[in-house]
């Protein structure tokens, strides 16, 4: 028994750390220069979709966008080597699939192998990580004719003001000030100062901006309650953590939007924050993308709310 226990462990101290492989890979790209929620790695195939047309959430979108950036794809589409076996086709041979986490927990068991209870909040779960593989629909035959086609990527907002998005930013509930030279978030006073429309590049620029900064105003303490904003200004390591939830979360929020992320570069400084953050918690990115999610989520839930209302 004792020497298949330590079997056991050996074997467990094998296992890949998924939370550490995944950061390396995040961190070997910031080194580089690239972000991998830049618009050049994310404006070619928009969000993610599983093969049933539900997008990815979280972690998993940057790993996608990454790795249809390194490949090439254009289509949008993912899935297992199962999945398209059921829909009757077949990953060619020598296709090597994109790693991607699912998350969830289960019941801790105790001696007896009955599960743990705590007190008035029922059975104790604990969290875990896996990593499967998924491949894009480019390197798969025989799919089903029309059914995963590569959309036709039409960016909005190029040269003037858009109805929609001007409707969509109102709606969001947080007051907008067009004005100065500056683009910023006040909690303080729950509004955001943005310059004039006129004073950006494109319309996509300014509508990217805006993006940003409704991300930070996600965090209020009257909305999803992020510690990183409240202590924004307490420390330069705290406000990288923030600038990275509402960098990520307006690349998602635009590919949502169907507008392209501005990168913005007065964020370069933040790089090394960053680095330091990868490096000094294997959880970090998975946070932050967590977060930016949610944050992204709580945006076009409210503004489809107030509009349908």
């Amino acid at each position: 028994m004792a020497w298949k226990f330590a079997k056991n462990r050996k074997a467990a101290t094998k296992r890949t750390d998924i939370y550490q492989t995944i950061t390396d890979d995040i961190i070997a790209l910031l080194e580089a220069g690239t972000r991998p929620w830049s618009p050049s790695w994310s404006n070619s195939t928009g969000v993610p979709l599983r093969h049933c047309g539900t997008p990815y959430k979280g972690i998993n979108i940057l790993l996608l966008w990454a790795q249809a950036a390194r490949r090439g794809y254009a289509n949008p589409y993912w899935m297992t080597y199962k999945q398209a076996l059921e829909l009757g086709a077949i990953v060619r041979e020598g296709e090597k699939g994109a790693a991607i986490v699912f998350a969830g927990s289960r019941p801790l068991k105790d001696e007896n192998g009955q599960a743990v209870q705590i007190d008035g909040e029922g059975e104790r779960q604990i969290p875990f990580l896996r990593r499967y593989h998924v491949f894009n629909a480019e390197q798969i035959d025989g799919l089903p004719e029309g059914r995963f086609p590569v959309p036709e990527r039409i960016f909005t907002n190029r040269d003037a003001r858009d109805p929609m998005l001007d409707e969509a930013f109102a709606a969001y509930g947080v007051a907008i000030r067009e004005q100065g030279n500056d683009a910023y978030y006040s909690s303080e006073s729950d509004c955001i100062t943005i310059p004039p429309f006129d004073s950006f590049t494109s319309g996509n620029a300014f509508y990217a901006t805006l993006a940003h900064e409704a991300i930070h105003g996600t965090g209020h303490r009257t909305r999803l309650d992020r510690e990183t904003l409240h202590k924004y200004h307490d420390q330069v390591a705290i406000r990288a953590k923030e600038e990275l939830i509402a960098e990520i979360g307006a690349a998602y929020l635009c590919a949502a939007l169907g507008m392209e992320p501005t990168e913005r570069e007065d964020h370069a400084a933040y790089v090394s924050y960053w680095l330091a953050a990868l490096k000094n918690d294997k959880r970090a990115i998975f946070n932050a993308a967590s977060a930016a999610q949610s944050a992204s989520d709580f945006f076009l839930a409210q503004t489809a709310q107030r509009i349908a209302a």
